[in-house]
């Protein structure tokens, strides 16, 4: 439960599940008092903004369409793209959180699966000290085990999960640093994680996923959904 200056921002439920087709603000753990006051400035708190920049901000919308993103597109043999979601990711210096090990088809499933790929654009410098990726080579081939799904109506939570993650080694990962402006291309099954930012420098990103919508069922279960207001649009313009 997030709150800003004492008003509930975000729920477990709606905040969360209706910010597929809005611009919404999502904060790092521990930055909140009890009453819902910050602890550290609101600008220092954020982790990420989403899940449709791409529609709704015009420079991530240029970004999300630009040329060279068609063009990557098309050369990977993608014939009919649709932009699914978008964040921008601060990882904050001292507090950026851990993301655990995961494959992003647990989240966005598809059938068939290997029709999703994420775009990571590198903002800023992102190092083994403030937290870049980190990927099991090779675990795009092995499928996946656990799904994330909207629970059923009156749960006590709004998202639940199927099945369960194998445990990894550490030494299975390798590391992926990588300079302001650079472009790491992520299969939707691989494992991939990144460490707590404990270094004084921000790892700014901006992220967005596709799917190959040709031949493709995408999810009911999912937690994102399109909707009226924006059904996903075509990477190509």
């Amino acid at each position: 439960m997030l709150r800003l200056g004492g008003k509930k921002m975000q729920g477990s439920s709606d905040y969360f599940l209706t910010s597929g087709d809005k611009i919404r603000f999502f904060f790092e753990k521990g930055v909140l008092d009890e009453k819902g006051n910050f602890l550290i400035p609101k600008e220092k708190s954020v982790s990420k903004i989403g899940h449709a920049l791409h529609a709704y901000d015009p420079v991530f919308k240029q970004i999300t369409h630009s040329p060279k993103v068609q063009e990557l597109g098309r050369k990977l043999g993608l014939e009919r793209p649709v932009v699914v979601q978008s964040m921008y990711i601060f990882k904050q210096p001292g507090i950026g959180g851990e993301v655990t090990p995961h494959q992003d088809a647990t989240f966005l499933h598809t059938e068939p699966l290997g029709r999703i790929l994420g775009f990571w654009i590198a903002l800023e410098d992102a190092t083994q000290e403030n937290g870049c990726l980190w990927f099991i080579p090779g675990s795009h081939t092995n499928g996946i085990t656990r799904r994330m799904v909207r629970a059923a109506s009156g749960a006590s939570t709004c998202v639940e999960f199927v099945g369960s993650e194998p445990a990894y080694e550490d030494k299975q990962f390798i590391p992926l640093p990588i300079s302001k402006g650079g472009l790491i291309l992520i299969h939707g099954e691989v494992v991939h994680k990144s460490e707590l930012n404990s270094s004084e420098s921000s790892r700014h990103v901006f992220t967005f996923h596709v799917m190959e919508a040709k031949g493709t069922t995408w999810s009911k279960e999912n937690w994102l959904q399109p909707t009226p207001e924006l059904p996903f649009p075509s990477l190509y313009t």
